[in-house]
């Protein structure tokens, strides 16, 4: 009987199941798009309900085809969209509002407030990170302040707040475990990454209550096991991790310097730092990159809120696409953009420039401008984003040798090759496109026993293509000089 491990991928866009066998090829994928609501400007979630009941049905479809196929699932790994927040009842399971989504800005204010007051230095320090909505502990805050029930359930105990992979395996476990990872409460704002725990101090701060969160453990954990009732099987959950550490994992970023970006509904560029937390002069995040057997991996990372949600955004509301693979045809058609620049700052700006109440722009067009050249523009902007953090990088010290990518923009040979043009970066894309389940399968194996460690798994990397940069030096200062000048109308915009 084969064997095999299942990967557990709820991202922004979609629930997936991911089937691997021991060699970490992909089996078998089952997926479902996820709806999101946006029911005021800046407010950005979906429904909790909606995010758990298609998750329980991908897994439930690919443990059907395992069974089908006489495949054995030795254990389940979960990887997650990050920061994004849900409140639920511990005794009956059920949320108390919508998810809230990372993207969200509905926090600025409390945000504003707590610069004011001076606590940007004590957040930094502690946790790596700025003071921004992007992050958890504002949304926890709000969620005590606004919804119904909330406080009381929490005065009561029987209140838990978390982030998606606690959700999830509350669920799947039928309310037996209720953990999260290093990795994701490195995102919160609450947890001291220096000292690996929630942090009493930040605690006050946002005034939120221990109780009502997670206990904290390694990436690799006995984190309990599926119940029968939910899933008709115990399988074992050995491993859960952030998506965008997860990506890192299966792009073998383990070792220091090595640095990923990954192009989905926002990008996200991590570099790892080894055992040191640096401390960036260019506004980027400190963060863990992963936890294992108490030791601590941390990584600078750069965030893009918007990426492969401005090409959806084209296809969808404006109609200028009939297919997200069209935006390459399109891009191809032009010799150059039209001199038309598009920054998709749709819920504000991250890194490098933290600008939560920017708004998207398109700038520079004429009678002359189509959709070839808005669609360019908005490929472009990926790439140019992208630099901006490479640089900022280089800044702090961590200049980018080589960049491995992946997510569904790599696969849009047009943008990663401009991408390498504009940064003047070789850019290596792997076989396997689905890195950031492939991390979770590979933590998961590592939790029962199928690995000995992440160096063992380092083999499994294959390169599918390299791009080299082509462009001259004069034509990319001049993009770049565009790039900038649009920047600084949409940070004046407000």
């Amino acid at each position: 009987m084969q064997k095999a491990i299942i990967a557990i991928d709820q991202g922004t866009s979609s629930s997936r199941a991911v089937l691997f066998d021991l060699d970490f090829s992909i089996i078998h994928i089952e997926q479902i798009n996820i709806n999101t609501k946006y029911p005021v400007n800046g407010w950005v979630e979906q429904d909790a309900n909606e995010i758990w009941n298609k998750t329980l049905t991908v897994t439930k479809n690919i443990i059907s085809f395992s069974k089908e196929n006489n495949i054995k699932v030795i254990s389940i790994g979960i990887t997650n969209q990050r920061e994004t927040i849900i409140a639920w009842n511990k005794i009956t399971g059920e949320p108390l509002y919508n998810a809230i989504i990372w993207q969200d800005r509905r926090t600025k204010d409390i945000c504003d407030d707590l610069i004011k007051n001076g606590l940007t230095k004590t957040i930094n320090t502690k946790t790596g990170l700025l003071i921004d909505p992007y992050f958890s502990a504002t949304k926890i805050s709000w969620i005590l302040d606004n919804i119904d029930n909330a406080k009381q359930l929490s005065l009561s105990g029987k209140l838990a707040v978390g982030t998606i992979e606690t959700f999830l395996l509350f669920k799947l476990t039928e309310g037996k475990s209720f953990y999260t990872d290093a990795t994701n409460a490195s995102r919160t704002s609450l947890y001291n990454i220096n000292e690996n725990k929630w942090d009493d101090e930040l605690l006050d701060i946002f005034k939120i209550p221990i109780r009502i969160l997670a206990e904290v453990k390694d990436n690799i954990f006995d984190y309990g096991s599926t119940s029968k009732n939910i899933l008709g099987i115990n399988i074992p959950i050995n491993a859960m991790i952030g998506d965008q550490q997860a990506a890192a994992i299966g792009q073998n970023c383990i070792n220091p310097g090595d640095i990923k970006a990954t192009f989905g509904t926002g990008c996200f560029i991590l570099l790892n730092t080894g055992d040191k937390a640096l401390v960036s002069k260019n506004k980027l995040l400190s963060t863990i990159a992963y936890r294992i057997n108490k030791s601590t991996s941390y990584a600078l990372e750069g965030s893009i809120f918007i990426s492969g949600a401005s090409i959806k955004w084209l296809k969808d509301e404006l109609g200028i696409i009939k297919n997200v693979n069209d935006s390459q045809s399109l891009a191809s058609s032009i010799k150059d953009n039209n001199g038309v620049y598009f920054v998709p700052a749709f819920t504000g700006l991250g890194a490098p420039h933290w600008k939560p109440d920017a708004r998207g722009t398109i700038v520079g067009l004429t009678a002359s401008s189509g959709k070839a050249e808005i669609v360019r523009a908005a490929l472009e902007a990926v790439a140019y984003q992208s630099v901006d953090l490479f640089d900022a990088m280089a800044a702090d010290g961590q200049k980018p040798i080589d960049v491995k990518v992946d997510g569904a923009m790599s696969n849009n040979d047009w943008l990663i090759q401009f991408l390498s043009n504009i940064s003047k970066t070789k850019i290596k894309k792997s076989y396997n496109s689905e890195t950031t389940s492939q991390g979770a399968a590979i933590l998961s194996s590592i939790g029962s026993g199928l690995l000995s460690s992440l160096k063992e798994s380092s083999k499994f990397w294959k390169l599918n293509k390299s791009y080299n940069p082509i462009m001259q030096s004069v034509e990319i200062k001049n993009y770049r000089n565009g790039w900038n000048k649009a920047i600084k109308r949409t940070i004046m915009w407000n």
